[in-house]
């Protein structure tokens, strides 16, 4: 399936093996295609990673980020494929779109919890549940005939400023796509908005003691309102990411469990975008490890390598549950709890 899928991508212009494959002389090292194929199947990781970071910020759990992510892939795919205009308004629509339908999935979650109290884990997994492989995306596509071809509208990668053949630091660095850069940029943004901003004190404040945070007057519910639907919004643009980007024709599932990835991560990188990043990097590198090796016509066990991210995944999981870990992490502690304003 992986070689067919690589001959696939060999065929459509600006598919990962041009990543893969790209560079002259010492770019063309496998350590070096390792590197770019890390942050190119890293990058959506990290924009959902971030996403439900700000959420769980808040005090709110999300389980649902799989559905978000299937539900953005599902509108961007759309909207590739049926809008009209240049190439690039094409994309950018079909960006707005899949961070539209994201947040709307999460808005639904965030009246489930938030207003209805329903239980955090509940709603997260029906929504997974509901938009999932299986479910709402599956049905959109199969109804909008989204396999009947492939997207034409995708993301090109950029050449800033010619300097994308530089050894080493040109394909790193300058020879990404948009979203990629996009991703950067958030990730300072993020740590100056949680660390150095007073809305993002308020924030941490309200993940850590809602009852005390309503005591000083910020309005507890709005920012878990907010916070969770702009978390939907980056799952969602982190699902446009794979049929505008790394996979040209759509398949149900087409994300692959990378939601779920995600949720590793914000715990794997201690809620911090920094680590998170990082974090995303590592896993995005396991996750190509066996195009990347095959497109070199090395022999590997893909089985054993393409259970690399999911293992990761567990082993994190299991770390972190730790009596050591809880204790060190730094989890938001009202993290899956409900508020409920007291009567004054």
């Amino acid at each position: 399936m992986i070689a067919a899928l690589t001959h696939l991508l060999a065929q459509v212009p600006d598919a990962p093996t041009t990543v893969l494959t790209s560079g002259r002389g010492i770019n063309d090292n496998l350590f070096v295609i390792i590197a770019i194929s890390a942050i190119f199947y890293g990058t959506p990781l990290l924009l959902a990673a971030l996403g439900e970071m700000l959420t769980e910020r808040s005090g709110i759990l999300n389980l649902g980020v799989e559905g978000m992510m299937l539900m953005g892939a599902v509108a961007a795919a759309w909207t590739s494929i049926h809008a009209s205009g240049p190439g690039w308004s094409v994309v950018l629509q079909a960006l707005v779109a899949s961070m539209v339908v994201g947040g709307l999935t999460a808005l639904l979650h965030a009246v489930l919890v938030i207003t209805f109290r329903v239980e955090q884990i509940v709603s997260g997994l029906a929504i997974t549940i509901l938009a999932g492989a299986a479910g709402l995306s599956s049905y959109l596509a199969s109804t909008w005939e989204l396999a009947s071809g492939p997207v034409p509208h995708r993301l090109d990668l950029l050449d800033v400023g010619g300097l994308a053949d530089t050894p080493v630091v040109g394909p790193l660095l300058f020879h990404q796509n948009v979203l990629t850069y996009f991703s950067w940029l958030l990730v300072g943004f993020l740590w100056w908005y949680l660390f150095r901003s007073r809305t993002g004190l308020h924030l941490r404040a309200v993940g850590e003691s809602p009852a005390t945070a309503d005591a000083m007057g910020i309005h507890v519910n709005r920012y878990r309102y907010v916070h969770t639907v702009i978390g939907g919004t980056l799952a969602g643009l982190g699902g446009a990411f794979f049929p505008l980007a790394i996979i040209p024709l759509w398949s149900d599932g087409v994300t692959g469990g990378r939601g779920w990835i995600a949720l590793a991560l914000v715990i794997f990188g201690f809620w911090r975008p920094e680590l998170i990043l990082a974090g995303a990097y590592l896993f995005g590198a396991f996750s190509s490890l066996s195009l990347t090796l095959q497109a070199r016509n090395v022999e590997v066990p893909t089985q054993l390598l393409d259970s690399l991210p999911y293992l990761m995944t567990i082993i994190v999981l299991v770390v972190v549950s730790t009596g050591w870990a809880r204790r060190r992490v730094g989890a938001p502690a009202a993290l899956g709890t409900a508020y409920e304003r007291e009567a004054r």
